[in-house]
């Protein structure tokens, strides 16, 4: 059997973001990677091109760009920054046709006139939509989702399937593999406070978590761990099960939690009273260093100490948060205490879009206004909150660029009018405060290029984006018809 080949891409910059100087810059740097893993990475000169091309000849191919700058450099350079993929630490993965719609209401209003309508029109048209688009719906959405991860350097995720989504747990791990991403599933599940057909008998949620287990073991870049949905629509009788499962397997157990200030006031008031929702967890005993809180909003002082001594991890979405009115986090006040955190971009239904960097920069803005501040979350921090803390939080092994980790990196186009002039000195600094997200010029997971040139590629089971795009674009206006004569949806939360 041969051996792989060898990938290797030289840019002008390169942020590594690896241990023990996570803010080291390097002027002209590499990443040589084979197999998916990453050989070797730092500071480039002629006497590394030589050896390489010597070393490994016609199986040494190069990363070529758009930007690259004539030379006869056996590694020529490309005119960009070089740096780990994002990984996305909380998301959704059906929601991209749902961008722009039921703006301006609250989270659980947006739930039922926006996912829940949505979920509930694909399972509705199943048949019809399957013959239309030639496979499920729900799979189009999901391969949707991937495109949009690729397009924002975004290369693993840990994604959140409750409501209908549940029920497709193939269709999401094939178009894992189909994209070549790396993915945890969140398996979710509601037994009260939501739409009747929805809800989980006692054994539903660990008997998915089985038939998941059965659909992992074909997978190669996919797995699976519980993820019930939120506290309120949770008993005891199906979290602690959960939580005793992730236990016995060794993974992560996700959940949403005090995203919304009326469903957190109800949770504490009238469903579990005299208990926020971290201390109810406490409580039940499902609060430990395995456990990944998404949004954690509206928090106070003993939910941030309860968090920081069990070890768990709070995921924060910035987008979602204000453009729903849910609120932010006291982010910094977690930060001080030790709790692990990283940035999130949710669903692009309530964030509007994956773009994670923009993700992080208002989590700053916001921190740095709030506190009066400008010295809170700096450029740097912020980088390592969408790079290496979520590849620790989801026990990943990428998030930097060194020796044995994930060959996944990406490269940003430094020739865009909004990053000029970039230099070694405010590199960091223009990613976050310059940057728009769309300067992702190339894309390469595993130590296969999915984005070169700024334009997605086919996919490894042949898929084109094109074909997707055209999809959904369908997909969004049969369902815009369809909410036009359907009945209003309620149920979810607080106001149900």
């Amino acid at each position: 059997m041969t051996e792989p080949n060898l990938l290797v891409c030289r840019c002008r910059f390169m942020l590594p973001l690896a241990a023990p100087d996570r803010s080291r810059r390097i002027q002209d740097g590499y990443v040589l990677a084979q197999g998916g893993e990453i050989l070797e990475a730092g500071p480039y000169d002629p006497a590394v091109g030589r050896r390489l091309a010597e070393t490994w000849g016609r199986r040494l191919r190069v990363l070529h760009t758009r930007r690259e700058i004539p030379s006869d450099d056996p590694v020529p350079m490309q005119d960009m920054v070089l740096l780990p993929a994002f990984v996305k630490a909380h998301g959704h993965d059906h929601e991209q046709p749902l961008i722009g719609i039921a703006r301006d209401e609250p989270l659980t209003a947006w739930l039922d006139h926006a996912v829940n309508s949505f979920t509930g029109f694909l399972n509705a048209r199943k048949d019809e939509l399957r013959e239309r688009l030639g496979r499920t719906p729900q799979a189009v959405t999901y391969r949707m989702a991937r495109l949009c991860d690729i397009h924002y350097g975004i290369t693993a995720s840990m994604v959140h399937h409750c409501n209908w989504n549940k029920f497709h747990l193939e269709d999401i791990a094939q178009a894992n593999e189909a994209a070549g991403t790396t993915m945890i599933v969140a398996v979710g599940g509601q037994d009260r406070f939501y739409a009747k057909e929805l809800l989980d008998a006692p054994g539903d949620a660990l008997a998915r978590l089985e038939k998941a287990l059965a659909i992992q073991a074909g997978c190669e870049r996919t797995r699976f761990v519980p993820g019930p949905d939120q506290c309120f629509s949770n008993s005891r009788a199906v979290l602690m099960p959960q939580k005793t499962w992730a236990r016995e397997h060794g993974t992560l157990f996700h959940i949403h939690s005090s995203e919304e200030p009326r469903t957190t006031k109800w949770f504490t008031e009238s469903i579990e009273p005299g208990l926020t929702p971290v201390e109810y967890f406490q409580e039940i005993g499902i609060l430990d260093g395995g456990t990944v809180l998404a949004h954690q909003v509206n928090c106070g002082p003993r939910d941030i100490e309860l968090i920081a001594r069990s070890g768990a991890a709070v995921v924060h979405n910035p987008l979602a948060n204000t453009i729903l009115g849910s609120g932010m986090p006291p982010l910094i006040d977690m930060l001080k205490a030790g709790v692990p955190v990283a940035i999130s971009t949710d669903g692009s239904g309530s964030a509007d879009n994956q773009n994670i960097l923009a993700a992080a920069r208002l989590a700053s803005q916001y921190q740095k206004a709030l506190h009066q501040d400008a010295t809170l979350l700096p450029s740097q921090q912020l980088l390592e909150m969408i790079t290496v803390a979520p590849n620790r939080i989801l026990r990943l092994n990428q998030g930097e660029l060194a020796p044995g980790r994930q060959a996944d990196w990406i490269l940003l186009d430094l020739a865009r009018p909004n990053l000029v002039p970039t230099r070694l000195d405010n590199v960091t600094e223009n990613l976050l405060w310059a940057a728009d997200g769309s300067e992702v010029d190339a894309v390469v997971a595993h130590g296969a290029v999915l984005k070169l040139d700024g334009q997605l590629l086919p996919w490894r089971d042949g898929t084109r984006p094109e074909t997707i795009l055209a999809q959904v674009q369908a997909l969004s206006e049969w369902f815009a018809a369809y909410r036009a004569e359907a009945p209003e949806v309620t149920g979810t939360g607080a106001h149900g």
